[in-house]
């Protein structure tokens, strides 16, 4: 059966509600299901409770929307075996959810002003029963095509509108910088909450330079299969797991319709010892 360690759910910026998600599983063949929903633990009990009477060995999980303040960029830290609610996940996550809801409620109020016809009430409907509207485009564009301006979330409307203004260019009218937490902190963080702390998709963010500062606060792996890394990013992370002993994990990193491409649940499942490795991994940490 397949291994789906990376995958979204509506609590953050994911289509689909657990429940959806737990019967999609069940259609591909899922033994091993982690959720990772960013910056939030929430639902993550039921979602057990629900996949074991379902026959699927449920992984509690987090990505937390981390960044390197040395380099200036995104880094995502995956948490695997995390305890739910736990202090030290929200102390250090729940200013996060807050500072990015309302930087998209002011990306919306941007768009209105320049005259596109939508609402802030029909953008938080795409994010009720979650933490609140995520990355300044996923539920804004949701209401941008249900209005007529595209027929897409990722496309060319998407592009002018939320461009972060990279190699010269001003960013788009609705980008909305968001204060992310520090990546070493994120580590830090998930190891108090019990978990495992892993590094998400090093290639989509060319973060590998970072690795030896993570390794030093506690990184216990990488993740070497995603949909958005190329054969070389795989090569790389495979090079540095070796070096650190890291765990290589994988996943499809998947969100449904707020998907970037077409993805399938369990498309990345990565190499069946995996959990094993990390619940081994997870043992040595709380011993210490």
């Amino acid at each position: 059966m397949k291994i789906e360690l990376h995958c979204h759910t509506r609590m953050s910026d994911g289509s689909l509600h657990f429940t959806e998600l737990l019967e999609l599983a069940v259609q591909e063949q899922i033994g091993h299901l982690a959720v990772t929903n960013h910056d939030t633990t929430q639902g993550l009990a039921e979602m057990d409770e629900m996949c074991r009477e379902r026959g699927i060995e449920f992984i509690p999980g987090i990505e937390i929307s981390g960044y390197d303040t040395q380099r200036q960029r995104r880094i995502h830290i995956l948490g695997y075996f995390i305890e739910e609610d736990h202090e030290a996940i929200n102390a250090l996550c729940s200013p996060l959810l807050l500072r990015r809801h309302e930087g998209c409620c002011l990306a919306t109020k941007r768009l209105i002003e320049a005259g596109y016809n939508i609402r802030w009430e029909d953008v938080l409907s795409y994010a009720e029963g979650g933490t609140g509207v995520y990355k300044q485009h996923i539920h804004i564009m949701h209401a941008l095509i249900d209005q007529g301006y595209t027929d897409r979330i990722y496309g060319d409307l998407y592009k002018k509108l939320f461009s972060r203004g990279q190699r010269g260019e001003r960013p788009g009218i609705a980008y909305i910088p968001t204060e992310y937490v520090d990546a070493k902190d994120a580590v830090r963080t998930i190891i108090l909450a019990g978990g495992v702390p892993v590094l998400a998709h090093p290639g989509q963010y060319q973060s590998f330079e970072a690795v030896d500062e993570l390794v030093e606060v506690g990184l216990q792996g990488i993740e070497v299969l995603h949909p958005l890394q190329r054969e070389e990013d795989e090569l790389r992370a495979r090079e540095l797991a070796l070096k650190y002993n890291l765990i290589m994990t994988g996943g499809s990193d998947f969100h449904g319709f707020y998907g970037e491409s077409p993805i399938t649940l369990g498309s990345k499942s990565p190499d069946a010892a995996v959990v094993g490795a990390l619940k081994e991994r997870k043992q040595l940490l709380l011993w210490g």
